[in-house]
């Protein structure tokens, strides 16, 4: 079995060492610094209880390695869809494409019965480039659970979690999901094959749209985004509306709000990744956890009132910080007389 995980960052490489320790034949993209690292010192990983270190085969050009079995996207939404292009060299024809990554996915509606079945959403796939290059019946689900950071080039601190979630977008019990689940379990990692991926997609999702963003808007971690009476209001009203969204879509919640709110606030004072990514000044990853909530509602016809407030002040921080890259068209500037202004 070959696996390359696309995109070696915190759980990329969290994956990238338990998987090279394990035995399998495991690669990994990355590039810079990080990159120089694990080629030079191989890849560490610091828990609480000790270190390990993997000598790993890294590099930043897919056309070195070849088909895969398994490629494991463990990018940003907004990196994975400038990256399709570039994975190509890695598909053959009966490689598996596994979305590790928060939000969304762009191939969300691959399969689905109904008026909504094979629907792109624009948000997080901008002219069906993922669609087109990769191909959904390529794809895996996974929903990611650990929490992991990248203390220094080639070294990754795992924070908590070892849950990484599987399951198809036909909702069966794949040899393929089956086959990928063993080997991470083999990794000492729990993978359990999900029949609806979809609704725990959304339970990961139904946090990350409000506690992402609200902590990045207030600055503020988990905690106190939780507790606090005004940013706990808010966030359990953008949950709603998302929720409202994820029935129409035939989605299950199997916690209620106020429990996974609660289950938010016992992570303590932790600092979501769009606060990571806002203090490092990096890219946010608005549209896969928000943008399209928002989307969805409009094919819905779920108002979301908190989601679009929410939303919009997110997205003009970020542009005005540099930091998303879907800047609109410049307003056309007014004519005084059309103003009133002298």
């Amino acid at each position: 079995m070959k696996i390359c995980i696309y995109g070696a960052g915190a759980i990329g490489g969290y994956l990238g060492v338990d998987l090279t320790l394990a035995g399998l034949d495991v690669s990994l993209i990355a590039r810079g610094p990080h990159l120089a690292a694990m080629r030079a010192n191989g890849l560490k990983l610091i828990t609480k209880e000790e270190e390990r270190v993997a000598q790993v085969n890294a590099t930043d050009t897919p056309s070195d390695l070849g088909p895969q079995d398994y490629v494991i996207i463990a990018l940003k939404a907004h990196q994975a869809w400038e990256s399709a292009e570039a994975m190509k060299p890695l598909l053959g024809p009966d490689t598996v494409v596994v979305t590790a990554m928060n939000g969304v996915p762009w191939w969300y509606f691959y399969g689905l019965e109904g008026q909504y079945s094979n629907l792109r959403l624009a948000s997080v796939d901008p002219d069906d480039r993922q669609w087109n290059a990769i191909g959904p019946e390529r794809a895996m689900g996974c929903v990611v659970y650990p929490a992991t950071e990248i203390v220094e080039p080639g070294v990754i601190k795992h924070i908590y979690g070892d849950k990484f979630s599987l399951g198809e977008p036909d909702y069966s019990e794949s040899e393929r999901c089956v086959r990928l689940s063993q080997a991470f379990e083999k990794a000492g990692l729990r993978a359990p094959v999900l029949p609806n991926i979809r609704n725990e997609i959304w339970l990961k999702l139904w946090g990350n749209l409000c506690f992402n963003p609200i902590s990045a808007l207030t600055r503020a971690t988990l905690d106190i985004v939780a507790t606090d009476p005004a940013t706990r209001n808010t966030a359990r009203a953008m949950m709603m509306e998302a929720q409202r969204i994820g029935a129409r879509l035939g989605v299950h919640f199997r916690v209620d709000v106020e429990r996974r709110i609660n289950g938010a606030a016992g992570v303590g004072a932790h600092r979501t990744s769009m606060l990571q990514d806002l203090d490092r000044g990096r890219a946010l990853e608005i549209d896969a956890l928000l943008t399209c909530v928002q989307e969805m509602g409009r094919l819905t016809d779920v108002d979301t009132p908190y989601i679009d407030t929410v939303l919009g002040l997110t997205q003009q921080m970020a542009r005005t910080a540099g930091l998303y890259p879907t800047f609109p068209e410049p307003a056309a500037e007014p004519d005084p007389e059309d103003v009133g202004i002298d």
